[in-house]
């Protein structure tokens, strides 16, 4: 029986092929990691995933999983770019590891990247306006640019911006999407859902897959479980209500459910597909472990101390035998004979870092 700790999808070239391999597998289960999630997301629509999912791929040389593995087309994007920024060299927006491209491709690349981010950005902190329980203000970064300074502001501190030339963006209100945006996010977004081969792969990610499993004595999971830095379980609240520990990552497995099967139009639906966003980057995101995703800054701002993501407070905490028991019992596993076992985080071996942690526990 094989466990996968999630991040089957990343920025490594055919998850559709390695989906493809899964498939065929005997017995498996998935614990979700924040990269499955925000495709899963992208399958049921949800406009903040489709254009990260977009963005992804367009950054790091992999149009090719889109195209020629989902048969999601890209040429409405690259139309579009065309017209809206013609003349934008787009500099800042060069792809990673795009060298099986030629010149044209990459011109045409670094337009669709800038176009598809910001998008991204729109849709982003439309979602962070509507959930103030989120708690991401501070990540409303369109709205904190000086349109005629050229400056953002982030955490109280004025950075100048890397680039200004901004033709879809109204400095009045900054979030609105223009025609030609909002008609390019309903073609993509059809064609998300009815990507015939990504629908039955993510409906098999779905069988097979959760949050968190609990076998043979063994807790498994891909991030972690949000905890504060004196060593209790963080709350996140949905409407009026708190949720930690395990309760937490029961009550984001039921929802990551509703996303994708509740009906269209149906109680609850939008607020469960905004979740598989925030599950992507959001600081409590047991997926995510980190206080923030700094996109907009690594884009943006030249200060490399603005793209620092703090990772969250489990990450120490797990090294400590006694708090791994704490976990095993919150999930009602015995303290002996039990183990963690958790994706997420590389381990350097080179940096001489080792797997097991916590005297076997974790």
């Amino acid at each position: 029986h094989l466990h996968i700790l999630g991040d089957i999808y990343d920025r490594g070239p055919a998850p559709h092929f390695i989906m493809d391999r899964l498939m065929q597998y005997h017995s498996l289960d998935i614990q979700w990691g924040n990269h499955d999630v925000v495709w899963m997301g992208a399958a049921a629509g949800q406009k903040a995933c489709i254009a990260t999912v977009v963005g992804n791929s367009i950054r790091y040389g992999n149009l090719d999983i889109l195209e020629d593995g989902y048969g999601i087309n890209m040429l409405p994007l690259a139309t579009f770019v065309m017209e809206a920024y013609k003349d934008d060299p787009c500099e800042i927006f060069a792809m990673k590891g795009a060298s099986n491209y030629n010149v044209l491709e990459e011109e045409l690349g670094k337009k669709m990247h800038k176009a598809i981010a910001v998008i991204q950005f729109k849709v982003e902190e439309a979602i962070i306006q509507r959930h103030p329980e989120y708690e991401m203000e501070n990540r409303m970064l369109l709205t904190a640019v000086d349109y005629q300074k050229g400056t953002v502001m982030i955490d109280g501190k004025e950075y100048p911006m890397l680039d200004m030339n901004f033709p879809t963006i109204d400095p009045r209100n900054p979030l609105e999407l223009t025609r030609g945006e909002k008609e390019l996010l309903r073609t993509l977004c059809a064609s998300f859902r009815h990507s015939e081969v990504l629908q039955r792969q993510v409906k098999f990610i779905y069988s097979h897959g959760g949050i968190y499993k609990c076998y043979n004595s063994n807790l498994l999971y891909h991030g972690c479980i949000p905890m504060k830095k004196d060593g209790t379980f963080d709350v996140i609240m949905i409407n009026g209500k708190g949720y930690q520990g395990r309760s937490l990552m029961d009550f984001l497995n039921r929802q990551v459910h509703n996303a994708y099967f509740l009906p269209d139009g149906s109680d609850g639906k939008e607020e469960a597909l905004d979740l598989m966003w925030y599950l992507w980057c959001g600081a409590k995101s047991p997926v995510f472990g980190k206080d923030k995703m700094t996109t907009f800054e690594h884009y943006f701002v030249g200060d490399k101390a603005t793209h620092k993501e703090v990772m969250n407070p489990y990450y120490q905490l797990s090294v400590k035998e006694e708090f791994c028991n704490r976990l095993l019992e919150e999930f009602g596993l015995p303290v002996d004979g039990s183990h963690i076992i958790n994706g997420h985080v590389p381990v350097k071996l080179k940096d001489g870092e080792k797997p097991v942690k916590a005297g076997g526990k974790l």
